[in-house]
């Protein structure tokens, strides 16, 4: 029996967008399992709490996966990356690239990992062509505007997003 593969895909996720789950759903042919880690230590200020945050991850992955949602466990964590990727038995994190703007910060980020965790490789996944263009920030901010954004979220996220917006 071969050793499963673990990757751990990190981010915010706020809101998680159709290209995050782009990159969830390529990512499973590249690993056996996939934690998705919902960060909560980022230097981001999120509009959705930690929970609500890994609520939505959860909700999408099972809406959308299909049998593969079996295959991956959202996670919440703070603190170093390389130390939440080891504790979890990961080989690889995966991260996802839209253009070459996000490559050069998150090259640092794969070599400071490289030397906390030598054994973990970093997997950088571009953005299909239809999914390049989304970011969290954006579609907060057409949201904040009351635009639709399901053309970049889930149904549930588009809700949500809603929801936040209307409060007082």
């Amino acid at each position: 029996m071969q050793p499963t593969s673990i990757g751990v895909y990190p981010g915010t996720f706020d809101p998680i967008t159709k290209g995050h789950m782009d990159i969830i759903t390529r990512a499973l042919r590249v690993v056996d399992e996939l934690v998705v880690a919902v960060a909560l230590d980022t230097g981001k200020q999120p509009i959705f709490s930690l929970d609500e945050r890994a609520a939505l991850v959860c909700e999408d992955v099972r809406t959308y996966l299909g049998d593969d949602a079996r295959r991956v466990r959202v996670c919440s964590f703070s603190g170093l990356l390389a130390n939440f990727a080891q504790e979890q038995g990961a080989h690889v994190l995966i991260r996802g690239l839209r253009a070459v703007s996000d490559f050069e910060y998150e090259f640092q980020m794969a070599c400071v990992n490289s030397k906390l965790a030598p054994h973990i490789e970093t997997i950088f996944l571009t953005a299909s062509e239809s999914t390049h263009f989304v970011s969290s920030r954006f579609v907060k901010q057409i949201a904040r505007l009351g635009a639709s954004v399901e053309a970049f979220v889930s149904p549930n996220v588009s809700d949500a997003l809603k929801a936040h917006f209307a409060a007082p």
